[in-house]
């Protein structure tokens, strides 16, 4: 039997890392993708897996990768869109993005839509980390870059439901084509997640408070139930997760023709 070739963004540290470990162990072809080349390099060795460095921060990159993952495979039966993270101070990338809006959803949402023609030659299930923090969002589609009103958690609660939304759209429009797909919260998992913002939030993550946190393999588990699971058995495409279960998500999750308008605003947005 061909063993499933599964893409996993995020995967140089934190939940993206077990989980590929996890995956490898079990004999799946492995394709991790990170930002920092020596911290991917790593466990792609340690993995025997391939790698692929991409920074979100840059559209262009993320236009490559998904060229050299077309390239290079013609097959890919899991997309688990988990690199993301949480800034301080707003910031505009070089493409004039808010930096949280387009590295955990705007990059997403390009490197899907760019890899479309396998996925759904694939039957692919595409995978997206979303947060329980979707609860601090509110999307407004006329100010997506936060120009009008900027904090950290909203900034951040704000992309973390937009990844909720894209995967429920996701579902909508190509769910007839053989996508499934399916959104999730880890949980607070003790990784260097916030290690690089300038967010108070980096704080948590190196004091006493990381020890009530989960470890990567409890924040991975729901990740790897979704990608081993059924859609239609085991979970119900579009829908948002935690610990195994439908989770309840911000009331804007649930608005079709916001996340009409959001996938159609996002198309716009990184278009070239």
């Amino acid at each position: 039997m061909t063993p499933r070739t599964i893409v996993i963004t995020g995967a140089s540290d934190g939940i993206g890392a077990a989980a590929a470990r996890t995956l490898a162990e079990a004999g799946a072809r492995m394709v991790v993708v990170g930002r920092s080349s020596e911290k991917t390099r790593r466990i792609a060795k340690e993995l025997n897996a391939d790698y692929f460095v991409c920074d979100f921060a840059e559209l262009a990159q993320v236009r490559t990768l998904a060229a050299q993952l077309k390239e290079n495979y013609p097959r890919i039966d899991v997309l688990a869109n988990n690199a993301g993270a949480i800034m301080g101070q707003r910031e505009l990338t070089v493409d004039g993005h808010e930096s949280t809006f387009q590295v955990n959803h705007l990059a997403p949402f390009l490197l899907t839509t760019e890899l479309m023609d396998v996925l759904t030659a694939s039957n692919a299930k595409v995978i997206n980390t979303s947060s329980g923090a979707n609860g601090f969002g509110r999307l407004d589609l006329e100010d997506l870059s936060s120009a009008r009103k900027y904090t950290t958690n909203r900034a951040y609660g704000t992309a973390k439901l937009a990844n909720i939304l894209f995967t429920t759209e996701l579902n909508h429009r190509y769910g007839s084509e053989g996508i499934t797909t399916a959104a999730f919260h880890p949980g607070v998992v003790a990784t260097n997640f916030a290690a690089d913002s300038t967010s108070h939030m980096r704080h948590a993550y190196k004091t006493l408070l990381k020890h009530f946190m989960l470890t990567p393999d409890q924040g991975a588990d729901t990740l790897l139930w979704l990608i081993n699971g059924t859609a239609g058995t085991d979970w119900v495409s579009g829908a948002y997760y935690a610990k195994r279960a439908l989770a309840k998500a911000n009331p804007q999750a649930y608005d079709a023709e916001l996340a009409r308008g959001l996938w159609d605003r996002s198309a716009e947005l990184v278009a070239r």
